[in-house]
């Protein structure tokens, strides 16, 4: 028993620095996705006013000419697949369109969600590995070496819930944005479909 609880405990902390790796990345790879999300959110403000105007005023009779009011210089996923909406020449390709633009989006939010799952599990591996060493050190009277185990089990659930926040929160209002751009993309295809009759 000695040997197997030995072994659990020398792969135990062999992790650690692995997870400690992969936790800056994730603090690393956090960062970065605020700046994107942050410059994510100038371009909607850009362009969804705009939409949501033409959008309100649009009819089967027009819808054709939509493409034309759509801005020319515009990287945004929504406008791009409006514009190839509007030039697709039949329901089904309409339809593929649609369902590419949802993978796009999925897309788009895997590593906010891999953010917010993997933070909490790597900074709870992360604190209770040191935990192990923190113990024998009280244990044994080294309070140095217990202190040091203790303030590294803290630091990384604070990387890690710091990660995850940066993860849900941006996954919660991406989802928001691309379900207001599906629906607006489904009310072009269905429009497309009345004017054109397939």
């Amino acid at each position: 028993m000695n040997y197997i609880s030995d072994i659990l405990y020398w792969i135990s902390t062999g992790l650690l620095v692995p997870v400690i790796v992969l936790l800056i990345f994730f603090f690393l790879r956090s960062l970065l996705l605020i700046g994107s999300f942050f410059g994510q959110y100038l371009a909607i403000r850009r362009t969804a006013s705009l939409i949501s105007a033409e959008l309100d005023s649009l009819t089967k009779e027009n819808v054709q000419s939509l493409a034309e009011r759509l801005p020319k210089k515009n990287p945004s996923l929504v406008v791009t697949y409006m514009k190839r909406l509007l030039a697709a020449d039949s329901a089904a390709m309409r339809q593929r369109l649609l369902a590419d633009f949802e993978i796009e989006a999925d897309k788009d939010l895997s590593t906010s969600k891999t953010l917010s799952k993997m933070g909490p599990m790597l900074g709870l591996m992360g604190t209770l590995i040191p935990m192990g060493p923190a113990l024998v050190g009280l244990s044994t009277g080294d309070i140095a070496s217990m202190a040091y185990n203790m303030q590294v089990a803290f630091a990384t659930t604070v990387v890690g819930l710091f990660a995850a926040a940066i993860g849900f929160i941006t996954q919660q209002v991406k989802q928001r944005w691309y379900l207001q751009d599906m629906t607006n993309l489904e009310f072009v295809a269905e429009l497309l479909n009345e004017s054109k009759g397939k």
